[in-house]
């Protein structure tokens, strides 16, 4: 399994607009991209974080040039963020 890690900084106000981007966005993340497995939501007081499972490390790459991410998430989650998006890959070991 692989965990692809986006911890986004988001204010308290926009937290509820960012939900609805995850909520919007999950099904056709788990049903159009190749290798997907899950998508959680993580809230935390110094952040916002989706945390989604990968068949493989090729299939989270994939993901992050895919267009329902540059395009569609990104799109709608950039007016939200307070700072660039922290990405990570990890691998189960």
């Amino acid at each position: 399994m692989v965990y692809l890690q986006i911890a986004l900084k988001i204010a308290d106000a926009n937290r509820a607009a960012a939900a609805a981007v995850y909520e919007k966005f999950k099904a056709p993340f788990l049903n159009t991209i190749a290798g997907a497995k899950s998508k959680e939501l993580l809230i935390r007081a110094e952040d916002v974080q989706v945390l989604h499972g990968f068949d493989s490390i090729q299939a989270a790459q994939a993901y992050l040039e895919s267009a329902l991410f540059t395009a569609d998430v990104v799109g709608q989650l950039k007016p939200l963020l307070d700072a660039a998006p922290d990405v990570r890959i990890y691998q189960v070991a």
